[in-house]
């Protein structure tokens, strides 16, 4: 196991990305949120978001010296069509 305390601090749990990984990623020159996401998949796992999407925007901010408001968080998309819950639960079959 690496001595790099930043491998163990997990930024992003549905995907299990570290702040080691954010942090390369911005010091390669790459501070934008939405490019970040595409790259380790931040926002995309079962929470959407809602614990890493703040935590890796406080993570540009403080690495670029920006403001956390000067940060755009990624649009948030919803499904292209309606979809029943009980689909979700696996109760019914999506006709």
């Amino acid at each position: 196991m690496s001595d790099d305390l930043r491998e163990r601090i997990i930024i992003c749990r549905c995907n299990d990305v570290t702040l080691k990984d954010i942090e390369d990623i911005i010091d390669s020159g790459i501070t934008d949120i939405e490019e970040i996401k595409r790259l380790t998949r931040i926002g995309m796992g079962p929470c959407q978001g809602r614990t890493c999407l703040p935590l890796v925007a406080g993570i540009i901010a403080r690495k670029t010296g920006k403001k956390i408001e000067e940060i755009e968080l990624p649009a948030t998309r919803v499904p292209i069509r309606p979809v029943p819950m009980g689909v979700l639960a696996g109760d019914i079959d999506e006709e």
